[in-house]
C-alpha cells in the first residue's frame, strides 16, 4: 500500500503528542484531515478556520455546531470529572464563537466492558447537573461497548449547537488590542498531574473546569464590537491558544509575566514538576482580545462575575515578530515557544 502523501511527514506513527494541543497536533490537523476542507464551500466558518467550533448562515443569524471528545485518566479529580468535563468543554468551545442561545447538545458514549455501573452513573449525574446549570439540554446520544482493553473505562463525546447574531473568531486581533485572561492559569492540568504524581501540596489545588457560557455573556454586553477575539486555553495551555491567535492575525503579542494570575497552588505544583503553567491545560478560562478603549470595561464586567474574579489584562498584540509570543519576565524579554503538545496525555 502506498503511504498517503502528507502523512505526518517526519514520523509515520501516531505519537501521544499528536493528541496534545499543541504544534504537532496542528500540524496532523493541517496535514491530514484539511485535504478537501474548503472543496465544499461553507455559507460561514468551516473545518479549514480551525476554529472552536463552525458557523453557517441561517438567515439573519448563524448556527454555531462543535464537536469535542473527552479521555481524562482518573474520571474523577479534585473539582470535577469527565461528565462535567464533557459539558462544559462543549459549552465552552460554543461560546468562544460568540454563541447567545445554546439550543442542545448530542452525546456519544464508548464503554469498556467491565465498567462499573456505579461509577457511569456518577459520570451521568455530573453531566445532568452541569446541562442544568447552564439550562442547555442533551437532545440525542449513542452508547457502544468496547471489550475488555479495547479502551481505558470511558470515552465520551459531545457536539454542541447554538446561534448568535455575530460570530466571535480567534483570529481578529489588531496590533494595540488587549488580551485578558479570565483567572488564574494551569488549575487544571496541574491539579491531574498532582493527583496523578501523589504530590503533596499546601493549598486548593483543583481544576477550573466549568461552564463559560454566562460570564461570556457578561463580556459580551460589555464590550459588544469590541470584543474580537477569543479563545479556550484548553491542551496546550495559554501560550498554544496565543500563538494561534497570533499567527492567525498576523500580530506579535507581548505577554507581562508579572500580570499572568497562577494560583500558589498551581505555581508550587508546576515548580515541583518542572512545567510552566502557561503551557499547561485550563477547562474554565478564556482569552479575550478587546480593542483596547473596551479593555477596562470588559475587565470590571469580568471581575463582577464568581468566574472572573481574578481576571486581568495580561498582554497586548504587537506588530512584530508575527505569530511569536514574547513574554516579558521584568528583567527583560523573551520569545515564548509553543508547546509541541500536552505535558501529560488525557488531559482532557
Amino acid at each position: 500500500m502506498k503511504p498517503i502523501p502528507g502523512l505526518v511527514k517526519h514520523n509515520q506513527r501516531i505519537a501521544m503528542r499528536h493528541g496534545g494541543g499543541g504544534r504537532a497536533m496542528r500540524t496532523l490537523i493541517e496535514e491530514v484531515f484539511m485535504r478537501g476542507a474548503d472543496d465544499i464551500p461553507v455559507d460561514g466558518v468551516g473545518l479549514s478556520a480551525m476554529d472552536d467550533g463552525a458557523a453557517i448562515r441561517i438567515g439573519d443569524q448563524y448556527l454555531i455546531v462543535t464537536t469535542d471528545s473527552h479521555v481524562i485518566h482518573p474520571l474523577f479529580f479534585p473539582g470535577g470529572d469527565i461528565g462535567m468535563l464533557s459539558i462544559a468543554g462543549t459549552v465552552n468551545d460554543l461560546s468562544m464563537m460568540g454563541a447567545t442561545q445554546l439550543l442542545g447538545l448530542t452525546c456519544g458514549v464508548i464503554l469498556e466492558e467491565g465498567l462499573e455501573r456505579d461509577i457511569l452513573e456518577r459520570v451521568q449525574a455530573s453531566m445532568q447537573a452541569t446541562c442544568r446549570e447552564v439550562g442547555v439540554p442533551i437532545l440525542t446520544g449513542d452508547t457502544k461497548v468496547m471489550g475488555k482493553g479495547e479502551i481505558d473505562s470511558l470515552v465520551i463525546n459531545t457536539t454542541g449547537v447554538a446561534l448568535t447574531k455575530r460570530i466571535v473568531r480567534d483570529n481578529g486581533l489588531q496590533v494595540g488590542d488587549r488580551i485578558i485572561v479570565t483567572g488564574t492559569v494551569g488549575d487544571h492540568g496541574l491539579a491531574v498531574m498532582a493527583l496523578r504524581n501523589k504530590l503533596e501540596l499546601e493549598g486548593d489545588l483543583r481544576s477550573d473546569v466549568a461552564p463559560l457560557f454566562d460570564l461570556v455573556q457578561k463580556v459580551l454586553a460589555a464590550g459588544g464590537d469590541s470584543v474580537v477575539a477569543m479563545k479556550d486555553p484548553t491542551r496546550g495551555g495559554v501560550a498554544s491558544a496565543l500563538h494561534e491567535m497570533a499567527g492567525k492575525a498576523g500580530v506579535g503579542i507581548l505577554i507581562s509575566e508579572q500580570a499572568v494570575p497562577v494560583s500558589e497552588a498551581a505555581r508550587a505544583a508546576g515548580e515541583l514538576l518542572g512545567i510552566d503553567p502557561l503551557h499547561v491545560a485550563n477547562e474554565g478560562k478564556a482569552l479575550i482580545g478587546v480593542r483596547p478603549e473596551a479593555a477596562d470595561r470588559v475587565l470590571a464586567a469580568l471581575k463582577a462575575h464568581p468566574l472572573g474574579r481574578n481576571a486581568a489584562i495580561i498582554g497586548t498584540a504587537i506588530a512584530e515578530p508575527k505569530g511569536k509570543l514574547v513574554l516579558d519576565t521584568g528583567f527583560g524579554k523573551r520569545l515564548l515557544a509553543e508547546p509541541e503538545g500536552e505535558p501529560l496525555p488525557r488531559i482532557c
